[in-house]
């Protein structure tokens, strides 16, 4: 586990706006109690009315914006962990296609169903993004050109309610991981809700299945 920097977040989470928006993608699951998938979606997110824009901006945004190294903690994967066939590998693949490939997050879908445990139906939103990180000066101004984009995915995991209506991420995350201003594919940022009651299967089942 590793400290994350609160001003990192928080210079990711403010281009989730409307105007600067850095989605540019969402895809997602139903699952039933038992964790049999209902139904899926995957479409462009501009193609979005703008009222559920800004619904699903919000719960993408709960993630990096929760309470940085309390609600929101930092976790590295080993070597053991980025192997062929680890969840690692499938989240290097997720946003490599920026979730356009199906089957991937199908694979996804299953792992998290078998696993994740759940008393209600819930739903797993996927977010594709990308930001273009200033260069700063050395009074840390922002020079306005690009240093690198930095590509990630969102994931937030939400009981439902009524019509497949989300309520507030009970869990989910940011990968890679955002530190120091840059990409670090070896990180990856978890959120729980309640911290003092996580869904550990998240990290000992889901994400870090490889270890033993």
């Amino acid at each position: 586990m590793y400290q994350i920097n609160r001003e990192d977040m928080l210079e990711l989470t403010r281009r989730m706006t409307l105007k600067r928006n850095c989605f540019n993608r969402i895809a997602g699951a139903y699952l039933d109690e038992e964790g049999f998938v209902d139904g899926t979606f995957n479409t462009h997110f501009l193609k979005l009315s703008t009222k559920d824009q800004q619904k699903n901006i919000d719960l993408a945004k709960a993630i990096p914006f929760s309470e940085t190294n309390v609600n929101l903690l930092g976790y590295r994967f080993g070597k053991e962990d980025e192997r062929a066939g680890s969840t690692w590998q499938l989240l290097m693949g997720l946003r490599e296609c920026e979730l356009k490939n199906d089957a991937l997050l199908d694979v996804f879908y299953e792992v998290i169903g078998e696993n994740y445990h759940s008393n209600d139906q819930y739903a797993i939103y996927f977010f594709h993004g990308s930001y273009d990180v200033p260069i700063k000066a050395s009074d840390k101004e922002s020079l306005w050109e690009s240093e690198e984009v930095y590509k990630f995915i969102i994931c937030a995991i939400c009981p439902i309610h009524g019509d497949y209506e989300p309520r507030e991420p009970e869990c989910g995350f940011l990968f890679p991981a955002f530190t120091d201003r840059s990409s670090d594919i070896h990180g990856i940022e978890i959120f729980h809700v309640d911290a003092d009651h996580p869904h550990t299967e998240l990290l000992e089942k889901i994400l870090f299945s490889s270890r033993k």
